[in-house]
């Protein structure tokens, strides 16, 4: 067996692939960003060839920094950018049309069609997903519905439809195929039976014969080609569920936040499937091998890393992202200014895609670095309204919260999301868990490592926050995000 574990994390923004050892240390990474393509208001697209050609160059190069050939690694894993949807053509390979982004809200008049006289919870039974611009099977529905020509060579059976993780197995093994936990995301799958559902796909309407076979997240796919020529495909999660493999949360009740582009926060719910009634998603966090899948809640935030982003590259605020630790420390509070970060609408637990974004309690004492602290503080706080939805949903009172993603590296923000949630944040050692739960998957699949338990005896704590606010401020604050958030409400009109 090979002494290593392969992982691409192929992310909203970049790719990257790590060779990871048995302690789950990172003995090489490479990462190359791909183009972010705006063509107008509210679209977010992606080329999925660019994709393709960057996962290969940063498999290359990582393999080359380890020091070592494809044969070293016992297996490979896929975590990925989940939502994001890609056809193409079966025959050549080549993607038909560009990516639709996750993020990208061009399906809205279309999810309000398909909610008909039900609404958003139509589907959301069987799926465990309110009708959203969030996710993939509408994304499909649109591209079909805007070019005739596309409906009917989709219709001929000539095309494929994939989430990323399944563009990239079908390009690393000729097997069209995708996991539970991407596939509980498309709005067409069933929850309870883990296969395409046909009620499912009729109301959505799009033609069968787009989907591929629906795999264990936890199970060889097939053999790699090319740059992992010979190495076993064996594991696939989406990104946020890899993050909570990453953090060893197995059990019921075990959580973790992940701080990216945008903010997810999930609970381990066990075998149970708990359907949402405040507004969160039900999902499938994993599944191993042939055995029973293990279920999550999940808070999806569409802007929180992206948040910052935005200060650096539209505003011109700082020159780095990690440079706005420093700003907002300029400020010692947020000087009542409030961000709510609504550019694609608010996902959980609000869902609604009439909401833009909007700064409100500005005042001629406001400055950059008020701005800066109250970015920052939007994550947080998003954080909170999640959690809170939680509490309603499962009855489950978190001790702490494990942390993860590249936002977690900010000491202000760890502190203050402590503060407003009142408990404890725990930042772990490695901190780069989506990537090394897509390593885990693939080696517990392979024997590399013989059982979850194993995998706990890696993980280790870094950092842990106390809160420090009293409690009186913690809801004063609070309940002043909450008034910023109606104030967003509305702005869209349909």
């Amino acid at each position: 067996m090979g002494e290593f574990v392969g992982a691409i994390d192929q992310g909203t923004t970049s790719t990257r692939f790590a060779v990871i050892d048995r302690s789950g240390s990172l003995v090489a990474v490479a990462q190359r960003e791909h183009e972010q393509i705006y063509p107008q208001p509210g679209w977010v697209e992606h080329d999925a060839a660019e994709i393709w050609a960057n996962t290969q160059a940063v498999v290359t190069e990582g393999l080359a920094t380890a020091g070592i050939e494809p044969g070293a690694l016992a297996a490979v894993g896929i975590t990925n950018q989940r939502e994001t949807t890609v056809l193409w053509d079966r025959g050549t390979g080549e993607p038909v049309t560009p990516a639709i982004v996750w993020q990208d809200t061009r399906t809205a008049s279309l999810v309000r069609e398909l909610g008909g006289e039900t609404g958003p919870s139509r589907f959301q039974h069987k799926s465990g997903l309110p009708l959203a611009t969030y996710f993939s099977g509408p994304k499909v529905r649109w591209l079909l519905d805007n070019d005739p020509g596309l409906a009917a060579r989709a219709d001929d059976g000539e095309l494929a439809f994939g989430t990323m993780d399944s563009w990239l197995a079908w390009n690393l093994t000729g097997r069209h195929a995708t996991d539970v936990t991407n596939a509980s995301r498309t709005m067409l799958m069933n929850l309870e039976t883990l296969s395409w559902d046909d009620e499912l796909i009729a109301g959505v309407g799009i033609p069968r014969s787009l989907l591929g076979e629906i795999v264990p997240s936890v199970a060889t796919v097939g053999r790699c080609r090319g740059v992992l020529e010979g190495v076993p495909l064996a594991g696939i999660l989406g990104d946020q569920q890899a993050a909570m493999f990453g953090q060893v949360a197995f059990g019921p009740g075990e959580a973790k936040n992940t701080y990216g582009t945008g903010c997810f926060l999930l609970v381990n719910t066990g075998t149970r499937l708990v359907r949402s009634e405040n507004g969160l998603l039900t999902t499938v966090a994993y599944q191993v091998g042939p055995g029973r899948a293990r279920y999550a809640l999940e808070g999806s935030v569409a802007i929180a890393g992206a948040g910052v982003q935005w200060l650096r590259d539209n505003l011109g605020l700082i020159t780095d992202a990690a440079a706005i630790e420093a700003l907002a420390l300029q400020a010692e509070d947020n000087g009542d200014v409030y961000f709510v970060p609504a550019f694609s609408g608010l996902f959980a637990p609000y869902w609604r895609d009439d909401a833009r974004g909007v700064f409100t309690g500005l005042t001629r004492y406001a400055n950059k670095a008020h701005i800066a602290r109250a970015v920052l503080e939007a994550t947080a706080f998003q954080t909170r309204d999640v959690l809170d939805a939680m509490r309603a949903d499962a009855g489950i009172g978190l001790e702490s919260l494990k942390v993860d993603g590249g936002m977690v590296a900010n000491d202000l923000l760890m502190q203050f999301q402590a503060d407003i949630l009142g408990v404890p944040v725990i930042r772990p050692v490695v901190t780069e868990t989506t990537v090394l739960g897509a390593a885990y998957a693939a080696g517990l699949a392979v024997g590399y490592w013989q059982n979850p338990d194993a995998l706990r005896s890696n993980w280790a704590e870094d950092t842990r926050f106390e809160p420090q606010m009293a409690e009186e401020d913690r809801e004063r604050l609070y309940g002043s995000w909450q008034k910023a958030v109606s104030k967003s409400l509305g702005w869209l009109v349909p």
